[in-house]
């Protein structure tokens, strides 16, 4: 497996093309994940961000491209068992089922393991994580705030026993006391050994999460770099800083 600084390669998106119908709407990028990081995809709205991570997880397949996952190319597996190999998705907007309540929501992560014992053992580590949804497990989803949705569909994705968290656009439509509470969740996933990419609009919270990240535009990748030198850029600041 290819080494950068060290660390092994979790994620490699080689060269994809996605359209819809005759709209191509994802050009030819390739973008790297390492073991340990976490990484941002920036861009405006229809840049073609979260049908990257649709790709990765499956939901879509690209027309041209590769995508490797921890050493085996998934683009032409079946979502599920994207997920069996360790990739969690926290759609945009959460996708929850909204007149199930939070513990079955979460147990909805778990449809693919067997392991009773394990499964337990993962929802109390989701409830380590997110002490409010201990309290709210027989609540229904619909009845819950955004922030708290949020923390619901991280913790279903986190049932799956992921390596690697597709985050699209996590702080979308959130207070920003719970933006910074989802970003401390985040790091401290990322301290147990995940890796993360994350999609966002927003450049200030991205890349104050992440230590790597990609800027995205009418389906190119166009500039990337670490955070500290995406932070530094005129276009990047005057962009998406407004800087």
């Amino acid at each position: 497996m290819p080494l950068i600084w060290g660390r092994d390669m979790l994620l490699d998106i080689r060269n994809i093309e996605v359209r819809y119908g005759k709209v191509t709407v994802v050009k030819y990028i390739s973008l790297q994940v390492m073991d340990g990081d976490i990484v941002t995809l920036l861009g405006a709205n229809g840049a073609g961000k979260t049908t990257v991570l649709k790709t990765i997880s499956g939901l879509k397949q690209p027309n041209s491209g590769e995508i490797w996952f921890s050493n085996r190319r998934i683009d032409k597996m079946q979502p599920w068992n994207i997920v069996r190999l360790g990739i969690g998705h926290v759609p945009e907007m959460r996708g929850l089922f909204r007149n199930m309540t939070t513990e079955d929501n979460l147990m909805m992560g778990a449809y693919s393991r067997k392991d009773r014992e394990k499964e337990k053992r993962k929802l109390e580590e989701v409830y380590r994580y997110f002490p409010i949804l201990e309290e709210r497990r027989k609540q229904k989803a619909f009845s819950m705030s955004g922030g708290e949705q949020q923390m619901v569909a991280i913790g279903r994705a986190l049932m799956s026993n992921p390596r690697l968290l597709l985050l699209d656009e996590p702080s979308i439509g959130l207070s920003p006391v719970m933006v910074d509470e989802i970003v401390s969740i985040i790091a401290t996933i990322q301290r147990q050994g995940i890796s993360t990419l994350v999609v966002e609009q927003n450049a200030a919270i991205a890349l104050k999460l992440a230590n790597r990240g990609y800027v995205m535009e009418n389906g190119k990748i166009v500039l990337s770099g670490t955070n500290n030198e995406l932070l530094m850029d005129d276009g990047v600041r005057r962009a998406y800083l407004g800087g």
